[in-house]
């Protein structure tokens, strides 16, 4: 009989300790310590002796014909154009942001055997929100349970192509001594679930619970353990939700989805750059539109900027979608290079709609917005602006610029304020105005 002992193990680096511990030594996180069971006794590897077979790379057939197509465009574009047979996916968000909802209709739609197993809701509940979402199909089995070798032998019995745990917190190995949400129990569920759907070829969507800074619950090792990991965001305020590819095995991870909510569920946006830019007020000082690629697809966004004299000794930079520390740099080059003084000012900068740009082609649309409010001026209302800004205050070209000018064209935008660099990459601007500039202050002095 194996003997037991209790240690102590980080849930954001897996460190461990024989205490607990306020702070981690190895990655600085505070309160990430959980109390984990696990056994002492030394078991010796067995390495199989007996005949196995292994295939050359060219024997093995596989095609991006194999993914399961689950009919929502948006879904797919993120996973790279489908379920991959035999992968797992693991799809986080925050509570009530609607990661249930959106599994729930991605294998609804899939016209293949399914399986929805759940150990936070009922079987009436889950039938309360298929009748909401009005979903119904001869083919979508529902099992309410925790213990995960009932749901592996459910699989077993019915052969699904797809099957879904919400959520994997929940979940539980009766040979562990663990509770179920400890770090060991949901490591072993997920590498059960990796094993068993590697061996079968049927995909697994796992629904993961969030900690309080965003993180998916449980150990950094469940993402490395996974094929797929995706993140749904979106603000409680806003109707929109983004679903972000962070890792895959098997398409892009620059790809997002972008979604509505609405009461009978969650439906895809068509086109994300009419829908941001649908309430834009045209005639506000500090509102600037750019345009941001995600994957292979421009979607242009509003960039708002509000410049207030500060009454305290310190002022205020706050950002909403727009990192931090980049508006930080973004002012200093402004105050020494463009001359905009903006040392004793507030600078709030947002971008509409609650999304995030991550890349540096919004740079110059950001510069502007801040200039445009701290003079009081309108930028003119049919342009779009783009641009990385170095810290000699150079505007540097960015890529994919004929496809952002297109989609800016489409929406009805006259005119393109872009990077010098970028000019000789334009071969067709029939309904565009291009305006070419390399340098920061003459943006703002020829705009303003």
């Amino acid at each position: 009989m194996s003997k037991t002992r209790i240690k102590y193990i980080c849930s954001s680096c897996g460190y461990e300790s024989l205490r607990w511990l306020g702070k981690c030594p190895e990655c600085e996180s505070w309160n990430s310590f959980t109390e984990e069971i696990i056994e002492t006794s030394k078991r010796k590897p067995v390495i199989s002796k007996s005949k196995y077979e292994v295939n050359t790379i060219d024997s093995i057939s596989a095609n991006e014909g194999d993914r399961i197509k689950t009919g929502i465009n948006e879904f797919d574009r993120v996973l790279g154009g489908g379920l991959m047979p035999g992968s797992v996916i693991l799809l986080g968000g925050d509570p009530g942001i609607g990661k249930s909802t959106l599994a729930m209709q991605a294998v609804a739609n899939i016209k293949q055997k399914v399986l929805y197993a759940t150990g936070e809701e009922s079987e009436k509940q889950i039938k309360l929100r298929a009748s909401r979402l009005k979903i119904t199909s001869p083919d979508f089995y529902v099992q309410a349970e925790t213990n995960l070798s009932d749901i592996l032998g459910a699989i077993n019995q019915l052969s699904p192509s797809v099957a879904v745990i919400d959520s994997i917190q929940t979940m539980y190995r009766a040979e562990l001594d663990n509770s179920p949400g400890t770090i060991t129990q949901i490591r072993e569920c997920t590498a059960l679930l990796m094993e068993e759907a590697k061996k079968k070829h049927y995909s697994v969507i796992i629904i993961g619970h969030v900690t309080k800074e965003g993180m998916i619950a449980g150990p950094k090792l469940l993402e490395h353990m996974v094929d797929t990991v995706i993140q749904f965001e979106g603000e409680s305020n806003y109707s929109f939700r983004i679903l972000r590819a962070q890792k895959n095995r098997f398409g892009s991870t620059n790809e997002i989805g972008v979604f509505e909510m609405h009461e009978d569920g969650l439906r895809e946006v068509k086109n994300p750059s009419e829908l941001f830019l649908s309430e834009r007020e045209k005639q506000t000082p500090g509102s600037v539109v750019t345009s941001s690629i995600e994957g292979t697809r421009p979607i242009l966004l509003e960039v708002q900027a509000l410049v207030t004299p500060s009454n305290y000794g310190y002022p205020q930079r706050v950002s909403n979608g727009f990192d931090q520390r980049r508006l930080s740099i973004l002012l200093a080059v402004l105050e020494k290079r463009a001359n905009v003084r903006v040392s004793a000012m507030n600078v709030f900068v947002n971008i509409a709609g609650g999304i995030r740009i991550t890349e540096p082609a919004a740079d110059l649309a950001v510069c502007i917005a801040i200039a445009s409010s701290l003079a009081e001026k309108v930028i003119d209302n049919q342009a779009i602006i783009l641009g990385e800004v170095g810290l000699g205050g150079e505007i540097r070209s960015v890529g994919h610029i004929e496809k952002r000018i297109a989609e800016a064209e489409k929406l009805g935008f006259k005119n393109a304020i872009i990077p010098s660099g970028n000019k000789k990459e334009i071969k067709t601007t029939a309904g565009i105005t291009i305006k070419t500039f390399d340098n920061l202050d003459r943006v703002v002095t020829n705009i303003l």
